[in-house]
């Protein structure tokens, strides 16, 4: 029997399969998230890079896809329902992402650390 592939290399390979435009992008939103939240484990989730609480078989708590996989013009960036970014009766649960800048980098960092304080 194979040994299965380390889940955060199977992260990184898939991100470095992506388009040019996707890859940059996505290259960026893993490093803000693993700097922001390191106890979520890389994993994939739908094929897709995804960042669970629990280790890798734990429970899904952000994720992006690459713009080319849905045929998009832009990546997407979204929180499951473990995200419990409840605000009132109406809340985001995924954004456009075309540019990590630095102020776009701070306001994920701030998600995903909302995210995860909130699921304990």
């Amino acid at each position: 029997m194979a040994a299965k592939k380390d889940p955060t290399a199977e992260v990184l390979d898939t991100i470095a399969a992506m388009t040019e435009r996707d890859r940059a992008v996505a290259e960026r939103l893993h490093e803000v998230i693993t700097t922001a939240a390191p106890e979520l484990s890389p994993r994939l989730w739908y094929k897709q890079p995804a960042y669970a609480l629990g280790g890798p078989k734990g429970k899904v708590l952000c994720f992006f896809r690459g713009a080319d996989v849905d045929g998009e013009r832009y990546l997407s960036f979204g929180f499951s329902g473990e995200a419990r970014l409840d605000d009132g009766g109406l809340w985001p649960t995924a954004y456009a992402v075309t540019e990590v800048t630095d102020a776009v980098a701070e306001r994920i960092t701030g998600l995903v650390q909302d995210a995860v304080s909130g699921t304990r």
